[in-house]
């Protein structure tokens, strides 16, 4: 009987760590499609015009208008996003000044666990200029597999609306300029 339930454990055991556990998921990988995540369209009329969107109701992230979107995960009491965030504001100043890049890529952020109040002091915080985007439930970190932060996921958007992941790496932007070379290598731009 002792050997019946070794046997039976052991299989058991095997069984369960080869099965995913529930709710597990993956980042979205380099080569495949950004999951549909909705968002609503920014109230503030110039990131509604940054984005290429009209006002009112939701978008899904191949809905701007650009070429590529860079998404990054974020979270205001992640203390890696905070000292990034100067970093990042520099790569996107350089992102807006670039003559090949400023009308083609679009930068935005998700805040993982972050209310509306918590981007707003964020935002005001670290003097942020692109769009971000509350997550508080985070439903939107489950979808893109629970990532760490800060995670960086770039998307190229086809003419029909097709879309590809080309970039997905955990971790924040250490050099603005070296960042804006791999943007220009992996958007083709």
């Amino acid at each position: 009987m002792r050997k019946v339930l070794i046997s039976f454990a052991s299989i058991l055991l095997v069984v369960m760590t080869s099965l995913p556990s529930f709710g597990q998921s993956v980042p979205p990988p380099e080569g495949g499609t950004f999951p549909k995540v909705s968002l609503p369209v920014p109230q503030d009329q110039a990131y509604q015009q940054y984005l290429g969107l009209k006002g009112g109701g939701t978008f899904l992230i191949p809905q701007i208008k650009a070429k590529v979107v860079i998404v990054q995960i974020f979270s205001m009491y992640c203390p890696h996003c905070q000292k990034n965030a100067p970093v990042v504001n520099e790569f996107f100043r350089k992102l807006s000044e670039d003559s090949k890049l400023k009308d083609s890529v679009r930068l935005i952020g998700i805040g993982a666990g972050n209310s509306n109040f918590e981007i707003d002091f964020f935002r005001k915080q670290y003097g942020i200029k692109f769009p971000l985007f509350s997550d508080g439930d985070f439903a939107i970190h489950g979808i893109l597999g629970e990532v760490r932060t800060p995670y960086f996921i770039a998307i190229k958007i086809g003419k029909n609306g097709t879309h590809k992941v080309v970039y997905s790496k955990l971790g924040g932007i250490d050099n603005p300029d070296e960042f804006l070379k791999i943007v220009k290598s992996f958007s083709g731009l």
